[in-house]
């Protein structure tokens, strides 16, 4: 993907899109694919960096939901259960199998989560990942070497899947542009045009040149998460609350206060949530909460509150306490849930999506997870297809592959070039490559998205800002102004990541 190229066609194009599609998080960038596999015209614009606010800060997991067993919400677990089968089977290299433990205390315990698990197990049909397992105590001590093992009568295994959330997007964007799709980052959907009361399109504007020309469409499918609310603010939609915002906070910790490569699932913490201790990228994942919050920032960053909670509850289960100084990252996102009424917490209120008929030529997208996306895609342009009167034909994403994208630099070590920092395994050649064939425009892009470095250790990926910075001013022609601004703001973003009392990141 080369943003000059996407720019000229989203540009030149004319009145000859379809399909537009404004947002490029996991649910836009899962209709855009949608849509350009079926043939259709479609652009995307996304004002940020792909998967740059909360579809890049997830819990890393693609899995049908345990908890809502507990609900009764069966038809929402098989859903989310066979999405996770088929996107595992499109994406064999960044969506894994991962086994998860539960240690339990009491035989009531192991017999009521056994049976829970077996059925989310058979659930999942032919698409299954693992079996489930009752494990003796031994045994859940050799797997989870840094869990609390106090008063341990055993534990029962499950298997879930694991990803990078920020390279799928990545791949969703390729995979867009390789079906003739365009894509593009860093611009921003203005005001609708319409005719005779009709959304024809949109004014976008290029934030890197400042340019602002037309985007028309046969429809626009509206895919902005939780700024959803925003974008109907215009004159002339209709303005009425639909999501609710919830915030999701994660810590990031040395890999060895969990060891191995097994997963620790606590189904019940003391707000009634699950808590997951997830190896990840040579680190341990502590996560999460859900803390109903009442506007989206484009930054958030878990309150003093979360911080507290997730260290208490992680303390509980393993074997030492975790203090603010283990802290390698901390990072949240901003959930879009459907509204659900008055006096409702965000925990209580499911992760379903809901596909909305708007102001004539205008669907949006509501809700939804990572899991699900391919089918919300699916389901958005069905409705779109009708609202803009498109030849009728039917999705094909369910055998749509992920992993035929250009062979990446990483794939041939010895041709990365000069190592930038050997803990984050970043090389000069990652760099450029990200800029010439993934469209990362500033550092933030590349070290927290391009790769995971800021979500894996702050303190180290501000340690190599400026190296990354001046690699990119090569590659995009910048100045050395460019340079000092991009460093200085990406510290700032990476002090961010790190608790009150670990900001300090010297000169």
């Amino acid at each position: 993907m080369n943003r000059d190229h996407q720019l000229q066609q989203l540009q030149t194009s004319g009145a000859d899109w379809d399909v537009l599609v404004i947002g490029g998080g996991a649910a836009g960038l899962g209709t855009a694919l949608d849509a350009a596999s079926r043939g259709y015209r479609t652009a995307l614009i996304e004002r940020g960096d792909f998967s740059g606010g909360t579809s890049s800060r997830s819990t890393k997991l693609i899995h049908g939901g345990v908890r809502y067993l507990r609900q009764g919400r069966i038809k929402l677990v098989q859903q989310a259960l066979r999405e996770r089968g088929v996107l595992q089977r499109n994406a064999p290299s960044i969506i894994q199998p991962i086994p998860f433990i539960i240690p339990v205390r009491s035989w009531h315990s192991k017999m009521f989560y056994s049976l829970g698990l077996k059925l989310y197990e058979k659930l999942s049909g032919r698409l299954g990942l693992g079996s489930v397992n009752v494990l003796s105590p031994d045994q859940v001590g050799r797997e989870l070497p840094g869990a609390d093992m106090q008063g341990v009568t055993g534990g029962v295994r499950y298997w879930d899947a694991q990803f990078d959330d920020a390279r799928l997007a990545l791949r969703l964007a390729d995979a867009t542009v390789r079906k003739g799709g365009t894509v593009m980052n860093y611009c921003e959907a203005g005001s609708f045009l319409k005719s005779k009361g009709r959304v024809l399109g949109v004014m976008a504007r290029d934030l890197e040149s400042g340019k602002e020309f037309e985007v028309i469409a046969r429809v626009v499918i509206s895919a902005t998460g939780v700024w959803t609310d925003e974008l109907r603010q215009q004159p002339g939609v209709p303005r009425r609350e639909s999501i609710k915002i919830s915030q999701g906070s994660h810590l990031v910790l040395p890999a060895d206060f969990l060891g191995g490569s097994t997963a620790l699932m606590v189904p019940r913490t003391s707000d009634g949530r699950v808590l997951f201790v997830i190896p990840w990228l040579g680190c341990c994942l502590v996560g999460t909460t859900d803390v109903a919050v009442g506007r989206p920032l484009r930054d958030p960053s878990p309150m003093d509150s979360e911080r507290a909670f997730l260290m208490d509850e992680a303390s509980r289960h393993l074997s030492r306490p975790v203090r603010e100084t283990d802290i390698l990252s901390e990072f949240s996102g901003l959930r879009p849930l459907i509204t659900a009424g008055e006096g409702v917490s965000t925990a209580s209120i499911s992760r379903e999506h809901r596909i909305e008929r708007g102001v004539e030529g205008v669907v949006w997208v509501f809700g939804g997870k990572w899991t699900t996306y391919r089918a919300m895609g699916e389901e958005a342009v069905d409705l779109a297809a009708r609202v803009g009167g498109l030849r009728s034909c039917t999705s094909v994403t369910r055998d749509v592959s992920l992993d035929a994208s250009a062979a990446r630099p990483d794939d041939d070590p010895a041709g990365r070039g000069t190592s930038l920092h050997a803990g984050l395994g970043l090389y000069e050649r990652d760099v450029r490559w990200s800029v010439q064939n993934e469209m990362a425009r500033t550092v933030e892009d590349m070290l927290a998205r391009r790769t995971r470095a800021l979500f894996r250790d702050a303190r180290a990926a501000a340690g190599v800002a400026r190296a990354t910075a001046e690699i990119m001013s090569g590659c995009l022609g910048r100045s050395k102004d460019w340079v000092e601004q991009q460093t200085a703001d990406f510290r700032a973003l990476a002090a961010h990541h790190l608790p009150p009392g670990s900001r300090d990141l010297g000169s």
